[in-house]
């Protein structure tokens, strides 16, 4: 017999017009707004990864900012949420079809299968833990697929060793953490998060290398908060007068590019010590 718990959320389901599998959760709007995406910058595939990147973003502006939609769901599956976006799903959708575009996919299978690869570890999901929740491990763990590069250590940024555990001391704030199993698990990662040294990039130092930044850089600011590593992430985005801006999900007004530079916009953030710059690599670079 069905729970009520879990009948509630097929009737959901079936009310709303969303598909569900045993591997990934959308909505028939998403693939609306998929198969928009590809026949809009379609033509774009053949530019440099990071002209593409910021294309797609664009394509994306005013996208309403919604939080927790990779939350609450038991067992762990894939979802695809592009109507409302974080900052990370923000940047991590904008990759996967960006690159898609370069290597000349355009099908929604392929989109899954490469949105899955860039969101869990070696491209495995393998339940909650398995799932790169801190975006230094993120960056890392992209760069050893091959996907990006941390190019912070080369623009001037400096090491800094942080004990990560902001998830593992504050359980009450992910669902999926009142098991023992995957809290166990996530505290795993954190230890071995907190042994790595990270590079980071002064703010202050920003605006002096913003000529070595480029278009669709990814943008991932680091902070002060005891725990975490990075509070927020977007794209490098260069306006004509050949400053750098940030292209992100802001939980202010959605995806927009921010008024101020990189370089002013980061001083108005609390608790921001610096960026992390990654490079996506793409395959006409």
């Amino acid at each position: 017999m069905l729970k009520i718990g879990t009948l509630f959320f097929l009737l959901l389901c079936s009310a709303y017009g969303w598909a569900q599998t045993e591997r990934v959760l959308f909505s028939p709007e998403d693939r609306i707004i998929f198969d928009r995406l590809i026949q809009e910058i379609e033509g774009e595939g053949l530019k440099p990864i990071g002209e593409v990147i910021v294309t797609t973003g664009q394509e994306l502006l005013h996208t309403p900012y919604v939080a927790g939609t990779l939350e609450g769901h038991t067992p762990e599956i894939l979802i695809v949420n592009l109507r409302g976006l974080d900052c990370t799903t923000f940047v991590e959708n904008v990759l996967v079809v960006g690159g898609m575009l370069q290597e000349g996919q355009t099908d929604w299978d392929t989109y899954l299968g490469h949105l899955e690869r860039l969101r869990y570890r070696d491209g495995l999901r393998a339940g909650y833990a398995s799932r790169l929740h801190y975006f230094t491990d993120w960056i890392r763990n992209n760069a050893e697929k091959g996907l990006v590069e941390d190019i912070t250590q080369s623009l001037g940024g400096v090491p800094r060793e942080k004990r990560i555990d902001f998830m593992g001391t504050h359980p009450a704030l992910y669902p999926s953490l009142s098991s023992e199993a995957s809290l166990s698990a996530v505290k795993n990662v954190e230890k071995e998060l907190s042994a790595q040294v990270t590079y980071v990039l002064a703010k202050e130092e920003v605006s002096k290398v913003e000529s070595q930044i480029k278009n669709g850089d990814i943008i991932a600011l680091a902070t002060s908060v005891d725990g975490l590593d990075v509070t927020h992430t977007g794209f490098a985005f260069r306006k004509d007068n050949g400053r750098i801006h940030l292209l992100h999900a802001s939980t202010r007004g959605g995806v927009e590019i921010s008024k101020a530079p990189l370089a002013v916009y980061l001083q108005g953030v609390k608790g921001n010590t610096g960026i992390i710059v990654v490079r996506p690599l793409g395959a006409n670079d």
